[in-house]
């Protein structure tokens, strides 16, 4: 086990009116933030439906590009199963795999035998604060005639994940216990205004 790469991450959601106090907050225990712009494509397995019907578990990719830059490439990522809320009640923790695509990776991932599931776009704010990486975003829903984002209505909530910015291992130098501890703290700074817990994906 201790060959995965993991990401620990606590989520939360929030109607528009909580935006400004909600921000002002997170702003102040953070380092930086910036806009944030991305599409997310969702592709499962041609088999996926045979592997669920016996009982497994198919790996979702997921093609990830930030638009805000016109330069950045597509990311690839892909989790696996969250560990057991007995091992980690506190946090999901999550063994994940990443790769940088150059060039397309809708034609990489239908390569690999994937097929398109689903496409999203999110639109708010990243945050930075030490190791982790605070996003707080609104989903957009996509025009079927252009394909392009529609921006959001004004009350569609708001999501929040705290996470490791980038995957860690479970080693002696850098225990899983300190990325826990990390994003408990943002848990308890944002306490009273925003509920922030453990989810399964």
């Amino acid at each position: 086990m201790s060959s995965h790469f993991y990401e620990v991450a606590l989520f939360g959601e929030f109607f528009s009116r909580d935006l400004k106090p909600i921000l002002n907050r997170i702003t102040l225990h953070s380092e930086s933030s910036h806009p944030m712009h991305t599409r997310e494509i969702v592709f499962e397995p041609l088999d996926a439906q045979h592997q669920r019907d016996v009982g497994s578990e198919p790996i979702i990719l997921r093609a990830k590009k930030e638009l805000s830059e016109p330069e950045s490439a597509w990311v690839l990522y892909s989790y696996l199963k969250p560990e057991s809320v007995r091992v980690h009640p506190e946090a999901t923790v999550r063994p994940w795999s990443t790769c940088q695509v150059v060039g397309d990776a809708l034609s990489f991932a239908a390569a690999l035998g994937y097929v398109r599931r689903s496409q999203i776009y999110k639109r708010g704010y990243v945050f930075r604060r030490g190791t982790l990486v605070i996003l707080m975003f609104q989903q957009e829903q996509v025009d079927p005639k252009t394909q392009q984002p529609i921006p959001a209505h004004t009350d569609t909530l708001w999501e929040v994940e705290v996470k490791t910015a980038s995957p860690i291992r479970n080693t002696q130098e850098t225990p899983l216990s300190h990325s826990v501890n990390a994003v408990l703290e943002v848990q308890l700074f944002m306490k009273g205004l925003l509920d922030l817990r453990r989810q399964d994906l």
